[in-house]
């Protein structure tokens, strides 16, 4: 509401601009703007310009449209969210990598601590693992557990 107030003061002193403003308070407390000062009145010269200057581009209300302010304003929000969806997809993509380390090493620590290790054949029957292919098989491991926790 004051806005508006200021707005239309604004305007309508802008014809006057090469006469001066006087702004003093009423009796009742109000602030008031006229162009001659009353009497007996504390009042206080106001210099109003006479012309307004235009604001700076790149400042709100700056030499452009509303539509080219939409536009920029819309071109900013697609820019964020782009950022946002890529953030989101590397943030993804790191919590696979950590999961996919994990089992590579529970897979190494598997091989490494030794005991009996057994596979099924094709028939689906268990068959033991020789340390010849324990080995194979922790060397398999390792060399995956390098692969998929390796820092880039």
């Amino acid at each position: 509401m004051k806005r508006m107030m200021w707005m239309a003061l604004l305007l309508a002193v802008a014809p006057l601009a090469s006469a001066e403003l006087y702004k003093y308070v009423d009796k009742d407390g109000k602030t008031v703007y006229t162009d001659q000062p009353p009497p007996n009145t504390k009042t206080e010269t106001l210099n109003v310009p006479k012309t307004f200057p235009a604001p700076a581009p790149g400042v709100a209300g700056g030499n452009k449209s509303a539509v080219e302010r939409d536009k920029e304003l819309e071109k900013g929000r697609q820019l964020a969210l782009e950022k946002q969806k890529k953030a989101d997809e590397a943030a993804h993509k790191a919590e696979l990598a950590e999961e996919r380390c994990t089992q590579a090493r529970t897979a190494y620590k598997q091989f490494s601590d030794g005991g009996r290790l057994a596979k099924y054949n094709e028939k689906g029957e268990r068959v033991y693992l020789g340390d010849a292919e324990i080995e194979a098989e922790r060397e398999r491991a390792r060399h995956d557990m390098e692969e998929a926790c390796r820092k880039s």
